[in-house]
């Protein structure tokens, strides 16, 4: 089966067409600093920040920043594997996303890849920092609307 030269130059230019539309899709990915200027720090609501910071889009990138690991503080960034987990901040089947140290300097980046629920928690101090310190939050990312 042959094919001729238009229909090679047709496929070519589906597939550039492609690709610039994939550029397109993820040059439009925000950076979005959890807390804003608190970072991920004891204390602040979460699911306060997250609500008015809200929605949050497919391919988002969360970045989480605190302080280096000291002799009175330190955190890290665990991914829940469902709502019960989160609401209890019970951590026995969660993920470690981001230790004691990499959320230190520019902070650790967490890409949103899918529509689903992320449940995310600080497990110090065996979830206090999650139960009392409040530092847990959702978010549901949603395909990006296009105009």
């Amino acid at each position: 089966m042959a094919f001729s030269q238009g229909s090679a130059q047709g496929g070519g230019f589906i597939l550039l067409l492609f690709t610039a539309s994939l550029l397109v899709l993820m040059s439009e990915a925000e950076t979005i600093v959890v807390g804003g200027s608190k970072g991920w720090s004891f204390g602040f609501n979460y699911t306060d920040w997250a609500i008015k910071n809200s929605p949050f889009y497919i391919n988002d990138k969360l970045v989480f920043k605190y302080a280096a690991p000291s002799n009175t503080s330190s955190h890290n960034v665990y991914l829940l594997p469902n709502l019960w987990s989160y609401i209890n901040c019970d951590f026995r089947k969660a993920r470690i996303v981001a230790d004691a140290k990499q959320g230190s300097g520019k902070g650790f980046e967490f890409v949103l890849k899918q529509w689903r629920p992320y449940y995310f928690a600080c497990a110090v101090n065996n979830g206090v920092h999650c139960s009392q310190g409040q530092m847990k939050f959702f978010a549901i990312p949603w395909p990006r609307p296009h105009y």
